[in-house]
């Protein structure tokens, strides 16, 4: 089917099955008034499509960017991508747009939606008629200048062959009332964008770099239906309710300080506790598994990374060197390194194998300052990192069980929607990675084995692998419904040889290990402020800060509440009295906002008969002796029950 015959049949013209696009034979999306020289079969992209998504946004990005110049006429345009769940326009503009600025523009975006201008490709004569046209917009005469380096998964101004404006269209006097470089497709018409609304705005510099001049980004976000946009504003709003920055704050977990310096987080005695919960875990874990702890330096000579290969291909993402004695040292950017030394250490026989390798390592890499984003992305974090070294009959069952103890892991804390990523070469840059064709295709197999009988659900993704060998990336969805890669787990044959990690086989030959990466984890910092996010700070009570807070109903009876807070503190459980000067009802009031689970009030009853009374996170309350208590709480802890924790909507029966 050509596709002026999808325009012209009798599908749906508005809403989540309209058709806004297609997609010819070699895959390119083109718009629907495309004219090809021969009749092909194309296929139909309907608007509720991932494809058809990105097109929507798009071209209600472009009905953004017409608003801001028609209230704006001195505003110059910058880029205008579409993003996950929404899209957003750059601008050089004399001051920052205010909140009712962004009412102003959303307004003026509504009348051009209505007036249902048409979008209308049109391809420059040459290079030349494109400046000459955009001669005022400097921001898109660079684009044409340096089109062949830039990145085209975000800047939608050019690619392809030609050089392409999109006009929009008066669809009454057939003039043009807007145009904008562009490489497209967009939608037929503006009349079919069916739900929108700005977001936000925020300072940003052109193309990413802190050199160039700030501009200012203007946020928003489309979808199908109106239901779907409420959905999502929804979701936000929770989202907004979880931030890990905003609960970081109000729970005194962890913070930052300018004399400290960007990206390097303070972990306050709250957040420290998390941290520390997780670690004797995965501690625990691992002994059964029979791990070895270690511990290595947070600086190195630069002669280790030329070995591993991080320099000089990834310096960028590594602090200056620091000279010590006329000699470069690194801040450890990754343990990996660090750990095949440790390994190498020593002369090992195939009957000690495999030799598990595990630490909480401290790395730091240089992040740039507009990609920071609290815990979620630092440029110091300490990783649930493990490498082991086995020999390749044993790679495939000890990739599976890292692949296990991934999921009993996400199981416990209440994570059930995650799935694996198979990130492979991508054929046609065959330069990006190592050229041993045996030993990718073994390390691919191992993985896809170990991927297979784990019966984990995974995808698989073209041109993500690393440089020596495919990854599988843990990706686990939050209460949100944001995506997250909790951890990077690699089969790796590449790296044994480069740093000869060798055993002496039964028959007295010497032979390269396998080398596995993992952690399941991640690291300390994005995992807690996933965690934060997932349970909206409503820990469950192994890992709440403190577990119990004691109220005494009276200053008369502070000395049995000390006497509660010594059981519990006895028992191994995280406890507190509030000696404040508060009235009660405030004191438990401050306990509830600090997402305490337990919050225990003795009054002389209690004193009399040794009983607490108890008020859980749903509200309920119940009185009890103590002992009971104490057993009640232990046993949560002992089993890292979920029950009260943010994962949970509803209170247990058990309470």
């Amino acid at each position: 089917m050509a596709a002026q015959a999808i325009a012209a049949a009798k599908l749906p013209l508005v809403g989540p099955n309209a058709i806004v696009v297609v997609r010819s034979p070699d895959g390119v999306l083109r718009d629907l008034d495309w004219a090809p020289d021969t009749d092909l079969d194309v296929e139909a992209v309907p608007m509720s499509s991932p494809d058809g998504l990105r097109v929507l946004r798009h071209s209600t990005a472009h009905v953004l960017a017409q608003a801001v110049q028609e209230l704006f006429p001195k505003a110059r345009l910058g880029i205008g991508p579409p993003i996950e769940n929404g899209f957003y326009y750059d601008f050089d503009v004399l001051k920052p747009f205010q909140p009712e600025d962004l009412d102003r523009i959303e307004q003026r975006m509504r009348e051009i939606v209505k007036a249902g201008q048409l979008f209308r490709r049109r391809v420059f004569l040459s290079p030349a008629a494109a400046r000459a046209e955009l001669a005022d917009e400097p921001y898109k005469l660079e684009l044409i200048d340096v089109k062949s380096g830039l990145d085209l998964g975000e800047v939608m101004e050019v690619g392809g062959g030609d050089l392409t404006v999109y006009d929009n269209i008066d669809r009454v006097t057939d003039k043009v009332c807007w145009s904008d470089l562009c490489r497209g497709p967009h939608l037929p018409s503006t009349r079919l964008i069916p739900a929108f609304t700005l977001t936000r705005s925020a300072a940003a510099y052109w193309r990413g770099s802190e050199k160039n001049p700030q501009l200012q980004r203007i946020y928003g976000t489309a979808w199908p239906t109106r239901e779907a946009l409420k959905d999502y504003l929804r979701m936000q709003e929770e989202a907004a309710r979880r931030d890990h920055r905003r609960l970081g704050e109000d729970l005194d977990l962890f913070a930052f300080s300018k004399e400290i310096g960007k990206g390097l987080p303070l972990w306050l005695p709250n957040g420290t506790i998390i941290r520390d919960e997780l670690e004797g875990w995965a501690r625990e874990t691992e002994r059964q598994l029979g791990y070895k702890r270690i511990v290595t330096p947070h600086i190195t000579r630069e002669d280790l990374y030329y070995l591993s290969g991080h320099l000089p291909y990834y310096n960028e993402d590594l602090y200056s060197p620091i000279d010590i004695e006329g000699e470069n040292y690194y801040l450890k950017p990754m343990n990996c390194p660090h750990h095949h030394m440790v390994y190498k250490a020593r002369p090992h026989s195939y009957r000690e194998l495999p030799i598990k390798l595990a630490e909480y390592g401290t790395v730091y890499r240089f992040e740039r300052s507009g990609q920071l984003h609290g815990l979620m992305r630092a440029r110091g974090f300490t990783q649930n990192d493990a490498h082991i070294y086995c020999t390749a009959e044993q790679a495939k069952d000890q990739f599976l069980e890292v692949m296990r103890m991934h999921a009993d892991y996400y199981r416990t804390l209440g994570i059930t929607d995650f799935y694996m990523i198979l990130a492979l070469r991508d054929p046609s840059n065959t330069a990006k990675y190592h050229d041993d064709e045996r030993m990718w295709a073994d390390a691919e197999r191992i993985t896809r084995e170990a991927m297979e009988e784990s019966e984990i659900p995974y995808v698989e993704e073209i041109g993500g692998a690393a440089h020596y060998g495919p990854k599988v990336d843990f990706m686990i969805r939050s209460v949100t419904g944001k995506e997250f890669a909790a951890s990077t787990n690699q089969v790796d044959l590449y790296t044994p040889d480069r740093f000869g990690l060798t055993y002496h086989d039964s028959d007295g030959s010497e032979k390269s290990v396998v080398v596995l990466h993992r952690a399941p984890l991640g690291s300390h910092e994005r995992f807690v402020a996933y965690l934060i996010e997932h349970f909206g700070g409503l820990f469950p009570v192994w890992l709440a800060p403190e577990q119990v807070r004691v109220i005494p109903i009276s200053d008369e009876l502070l000395s049995y509440a000390n006497e509660v807070r010594d059981r519990l503190l006895q028992a191994g459980l995280r406890a507190d009295v509030d000696v404040s000067d508060n009235r009660l009802n405030a004191k438990v009031r401050t306990a509830i906002t600090r997402k305490i689970p337990f919050v225990v009030v003795v009054g002389r009853q209690e004193v009399a008969d040794s009983s607490v009374s108890v008020r859980y996170r749903s509200g309920k309350e119940e009185r009890m002796p103590i002992d009971t208590f104490v057993d009640q709480v232990r046993e949560q802890v002992r089993v890292k029950s979920l029950v009260g924790s943010g994962y949970l909507r509803r209170e247990a029966a058990t309470e």
